[in-house]
């Protein structure tokens, strides 16, 4: 640690010390000295308030991975083998990528095409797709038709098909455009329209809602791939970094 930051340390926690301890133990004289020394150093220093910055920022980051990790690890069955979500990869891949998206977010439309390269290039990938309708009614329609899709593709193909159509439109995504998706790729309209609303359309949706809940997600797309989470569309190389770190976990690189 460079000289600077520690005397900036030194300084924030004598500072706190001073503000903790016992009025009589520091005059308001010997205060405003000190407030001064060290106003007048970081004037004369201020990189020294970067360097603060960045390491707080570091620790912030080192804190939020470890949160993430014990979540992951808590939720891990509802994650990676719950019967309430679509795996659209190899099933039996040695390293799990789950998203969750929202059928009218535009990072994850743009996403999709990672998503589907990933699977392309890696035939061990298990891809596991949670709905996660945070954008409004329209989105949450159209999730619901989704888990409607999924209760009758057991495969995950038509389900495939069916998300790729709404990603790859334009426009805002409803019911009424997830109906019609759904139609396109032969399946039963009719079934889907009693399908959601059905209890394991809303405990799917409940599920997802939660598993986000607990792993802080704030936005879509988010995923988690071995034992990381991911927020935001990272691109496809940060991805595949990902995979690859969670694959060494497994064996030797």
């Amino acid at each position: 640690m460079r000289l600077s930051f520690r005397i900036a340390l030194a300084a924030a926690a004598w500072l706190a010390l001073g503000a903790a301890a016992p009025a009589q133990s520091i005059t308001a004289e010997q205060r405003g000295e000190f407030e001064k020394i060290i106003r007048e150093y970081l004037l004369k220093n201020p990189e020294v308030l970067q360097e603060a910055i960045s390491e707080l920022e570091k620790r912030q980051a080192m804190a939020e991975a470890a949160k993430h990790k014990a979540a992951v690890k808590q939720y891990a069955e509802a994650l990676f083998d719950s019967t309430r979500h679509v795996v659209v990869g190899n099933p039996k891949g040695d390293v799990t990528f789950v998203e969750f998206f929202d059928y009218n977010c535009g990072y994850c439309k743009r996403a999709m095409d990672d998503m589907l390269a990933l699977m392309k290039a890696d035939p061990n990938l298990k891809v596991v797709l949670k709905e996660f309708p945070v954008l409004g009614d329209g989105s949450r329609d159209a999730a619901k038709v989704g888990v409607a899709v999924r209760m009758q593709d057991k495969t995950g193909k038509k389900y495939l098909e069916f998300h790729q159509k709404l990603m790859g439109g334009r426009g805002q995504i409803d019911k009424a455009r997830a109906v019609a998706a759904a139609r396109e790729v032969g399946l039963d309209v009719a079934r889907i329209e009693r399908d959601i609303n059905s209890d394991e359309v809303r405990l799917s949706l409940e599920e997802s809602f939660k598993l986000a809940e607990a792993l802080g997600l704030n936005g879509t797309p988010s995923y988690v791939i071995g034992g990381e989470v991911a927020i935001g569309a990272i691109g496809q190389a940060a991805l595949k970094e990902k995979i690859n770190l969670a694959r060494c976990g497994k064996t030797a690189c």
